[in-house]
């Protein structure tokens, strides 16, 4: 019996001990190499800049007073510090912009392994600017960990998506948000000033990006390649199966390959679709918006600003400074706690409850927050709540919105649409990312203690769409996703097309291949 035509009763009666096979060595070394060497430098890098602040301003007011004869004037040195700041994000979308290409060129795997480059260069040059005088080291630096950046956060969840069974796709895809929270916490426990958190140690904050990086450059060469990456644009079916098997840690792999052969015999003449193609295409329309709307809601819900302003935030809240770093501290652990609550219950409670609930409760806290900073001066209690009110904030933005959007990108679109769809995603992230750190202050300044309420509202819309418009995607294959969105597309997507023809040939008693010459006939030439 031949991979496609095992009997469907097979696969229920195998689900029971696959389920328990799911999470194999490899899997799991996958995951977890793959994400500390990519969304762990992201989040380190997020944080990081946050407490040598002092030591790196004083560092470009020495640079330029040594080389111009005076100390650099306060609206200058503002200028240094923000562009050393935002231009991370900068960074992050010529990084995103990259990934297309590299991906048809390298592959998933060994995108990965080549942005280890990035982020070793970015590493000596930001830990060496100090003894070298250059504060312009330090940005260039920056500027290269954002591309580093970039790059890891499309191509890494496009390899998790790829190699996990559809039955732990969103709990695989966590992992992303997870080592993002790791990194964040990092960053904050590195520089507290019993660690690298001192004048003389600060460049050691950045050279510790170069660990990250080497690990992952020296084990991820030892596991296989996304399968479906090897069988769509490689057409090594034998390599597709190998890789199933170490992913899944079993020789049966009869079921997996059976779903992807048959999306690949498919779209077998089919081209990989451009970001224009994409765009403009009726039958992805809705998921395009979907994803647009969920990384713009993502960056602007405005836990990049409590992220980038914490300190400025607590002290605001009445805390003594002293205290600031150990607060800070709290949240990186909170950040990572809810992540791995979620990557527990996503494959229980769904995408759509976590999504929708995660930025609920960040509107809620968000309105209680902009009182409690309004009538700090009323009690001494009062910015201890607020407090509260940031911690659980971030809870309920990592326990479902700071990891699903990434989780969706990959679950929305067919394998020729993804890189596209990823550019778009990842465009759309780093934009709203620079747009928050530019725009932050200014919000802050004019509204005073109101400003929460903008990124309050941008929650309650982001909620009250997703529970409109967006399908729940546990478990589901990528086909039936596409047909959970075809009503509001108003166009019959391919694959209900391509079961309408293979169900036509079964009732008329026509052969097998005969389906694969219709198959075939419908997509032929076209781009999806």
């Amino acid at each position: 019996m031949t991979v496609s035509e095992k009997d469907p009763q097979d696969d229920k009666q195998r689900n029971p001990v696959e389920k328990k096979l799911d999470w194999s060595c490899s899997l799991v070394a996958a995951s977890l190499v793959g994400a500390f060497g990519s969304s762990f430098l992201y989040g380190y890098n997020l944080s990081v800049v946050n407490a040598p602040a002092p030591y790196i301003k004083a560092f470009f007011n020495e640079t330029w007073e040594r080389r111009h004869g005076h100390p650099i004037d306060s609206d200058m040195l503002t200028l240094l510090w923000s562009v050393t700041v935002s231009i991370f994000a900068i960074g992050g979308l010529v990084g995103t912009l990259m990934v297309k290409l590299m991906g048809k060129v390298l592959g998933r795997k060994y995108i990965l392994l080549v942005n280890n480059g990035f982020a070793i260069s970015a590493a000596l040059l930001m830990a060496c600017s100090l003894q070298a005088g250059a504060f312009e080291m330090l940005i260039v630096g920056r500027f290269i960990m954002g591309v580093d950046g970039g790059i890891a956060l499309s191509a890494l969840p496009m390899y998790l998506s790829e190699i996990s069974p559809k039955e732990i796709r969103g709990s695989l895809g966590q992992v992303t948000a997870i080592f993002i929270c790791i990194g964040v916490f990092t960053g904050q426990l590195l520089g507290l000033p019993e660690l690298l958190g001192k004048e003389a140690l600060w460049p050691y904050l950045f050279g510790v990006i170069v660990v990250p990086a080497f690990i992952q450059l020296v084990s991820l060469p030892f596991l296989p390649d996304s399968p479906r990456y090897l069988l769509f644009e490689k057409h090594d079916e034998a390599g597709a199966i190998k890789a199933f098997q170490t992913f899944l840690g079993k020789e049966d792999v009869s079921r997996e390959m059976e779903e992807v052969l048959a999306e690949s015999r498919a779209w077998r003449n089919v081209r990989l679709t451009s970001v224009l193609e994409l765009l403009k295409m009726p039958s992805a329309r809705w998921q395009v918006i979907t994803v647009i709307i969920t990384m713009a809601c993502y960056q602007l819900c405005g836990l990049n600003a409590i992220w980038f302003y914490t300190n400025s935030i607590f002290g605001g809240a009445g805390i003594p400074p002293e205290k600031t770093p150990y607060l800070t501290l709290s949240t990186g652990g909170i950040e990572t706690l809810a992540a791995i609550f979620s990557g527990l219950v996503i494959e229980r409670l769904g995408r759509r409850p976590l999504l929708i609930g995660g930025f609920g409760l960040m509107a809620v806290f968000f309105g209680i927050l902009t009182v409690t900073l309004t009538l700090q001066d009323r009690a001494s209690w009062i910015p201890y709540l607020s407090i509260v009110c940031i911690l659980v904030i971030i809870a309920a933005f990592c326990s479902g919105p700071g990891g699903i959007p990434f989780i969706l990108t990959g679950e929305f679109f067919q394998q020729s649409q993804r890189p596209a769809a990823f550019l778009v995603a990842g465009t759309v992230n780093w934009l709203s990312n620079f747009a928050v750190g530019l725009l932050f202050p200014f919000i802050q300044e004019s509204l005073d203690t109101y400003c929460f309420l903008v990124f309050a509202a941008v929650c309650i819309m982001g909620a009250v769409y997703f529970f409109f418009v967006l399908p729940e995607t546990k478990n589901r294959t990528h086909a039936e996703i596409s047909q959970a969105f075809a009503k509001r597309n108003k166009v019959y997507p391919p694959e209900e097309k391509i079961d309408s023809i293979e169900a036509d040939d079964k009732t008329n008693g026509r052969p097998k291949s005969g389906s694969v010459s219709s198959q075939d006939n419908c997509v032929k030439n076209r781009i999806v």
